[in-house]
């Protein structure tokens, strides 16, 4: 069932062709991306690489105690391939490498899985690891809920997606957030503008 979601998250992230491997070991074993990605990062049509060595493959870790909370696994995924998305970066990461795991939250949701981590988050500060090992059948989360909830209103408003179409989904708790948060992303008309260029420069 963990292949299985994992699966429809790469489909969805656009990053089918990356060759990975799921692994349940707790232990921090992500390593730096050295796969060679043919063509774009990220393409809906992408095609996986005809070999890759198991062991080069990128490392996966994930508790299959999370399959019984699929909006937990499935953010944990896209934030894991997340993760490896941004180390391909020729820049550094905005704010320093000490907010990378928060980075990569925005990041996940920029890919499209602002609801699941939403929905899921669940804040837990492990101390001896970091953002690879989760601990529990939620999620480990680096940004709160309202956090996570104002970057998808961000993303909504980018992408035209209408609030009363988004909020039907987001949980009960954060629907009158999602709402406030939406009208205020509407008004700033300027960030959006510059957001919206940045979004052209890219493609």
């Amino acid at each position: 069932m963990a292949q299985i979601i994992f699966d429809k998250v790469k489909d969805y992230a656009a990053l089918k062709h990356w060759p990975c491997r799921l692994s349940t070991e707790q232990s921090c074993a992500t390593q730096p991306a050295r796969v060679i990605i043919s063509g774009a990062l990220r393409e809906i049509n992408g095609v996986e690489p005809a070999y890759v060595a198991y062991e080069d493959r990128l490392t996966i870790l994930y508790d299959p105690r999370q399959v019984r909370n699929p909006e937990a696994i499935i953010a944990s995924f896209a934030h894991t391939l997340s993760h490896y998305l941004g180390t391909m970066a020729k820049d550094t990461p905005p704010g320093g490498e000490e907010n990378w795991p928060h980075i990569t939250e925005i990041l996940s949701v920029f890919m499209g899985f602002g609801l699941m981590f939403a929905n899921s988050a669940f804040v837990y500060r492990n101390v001896t690891c970091g953002s690879c090992q989760p601990a529990t059948v939620n999620r480990t989360a680096y940004l709160s809920q309202y956090d996570i909830t104002y970057a998808l209103a961000i993303y909504c408003v980018l992408k035209d997606i209408p609030v009363r179409t988004a909020v039907a989904n987001v949980k009960k708790t954060l629907r009158s957030y999602f709402k406030k948060a939406y009208k205020d992303v509407k008004k700033r008309q300027p960030e959006l503008e510059t957001l919206q260029a940045l979004r052209q420069d890219d493609s």
